[in-house]
């Protein structure tokens, strides 16, 4: 059974659960949409490019960005979520320090910005360290704002590459196992 037969089996339909959310009823129009629920390659592999994208996103807006963009292109909607998940607390300074050297390297500025250390959180003073934080993020200033759109846009190009090239070689798996299966070249 392939995997798109398997999700639409048990993914219960939208409208059934729209329906019952009071929270969500009132975006029913909107969410209700055929296409945010479809399993087509192309729409789930621009999904996964809007999910990885998105991700980059600072803190909580990662899925609000990721829901506005798959409801402005009609692209698969939880694909699309969950392919923001891929930043966590373990993965999120990596990835801001590789967006920092992408944008030192698009920049131009190699050897002239060092990155500053990341603040030390002591357990009692969350403002103060916030507030660090975002003097940290500031001090880095251009590459960071260069560097973050610029590397989800390629983690997002990725992202879609692999996800037709997976899509593709699946399907024709599936033309091979129905050839043999009939017996015919």
């Amino acid at each position: 059974m392939s995997v798109k037969r398997w999700l639409l089996r048990r993914m219960p339909h939208p409208g059934e659960w729209l329906a019952n959310s009071a929270l969500l009823r009132p975006l029913a129009p909107y969410l209700g949409h055929p296409a945010l629920w479809s399993l087509q390659r192309r729409k789930v592999a621009l999904a996964v490019a809007v999910g990885l994208f998105s991700g980059l996103m600072p803190g909580p807006t990662q899925m609000l960005t990721a829901a506005l963009l798959a409801l402005l292109f009609r692209i698969n909607l939880p694909v699309a979520l969950a392919c923001t998940l891929y930043t966590n607390p373990l993965t999120y300074l990596p990835l801001y320090y590789l967006a920092f050297e992408l944008g030192k390297l698009l920049l131009g500025l190699n050897g002239e910005l060092v990155m500053p250390p990341f603040p030390v959180f002591d357990g009692e003073h969350l403002w103060q360290w916030q507030h660090a934080v975002l003097e940290w993020t500031m001090h880095m200033g251009w590459p960071l704002v260069v560097g973050v759109p610029a590397l989800g846009l390629a983690l997002g190009l990725g992202g879609y590459v692999i996800v037709m090239l997976l899509w593709q070689c699946a399907v024709l798996r599936q033309w091979r196992k129905r050839k043999e299966v009939r017996g015919s070249d």
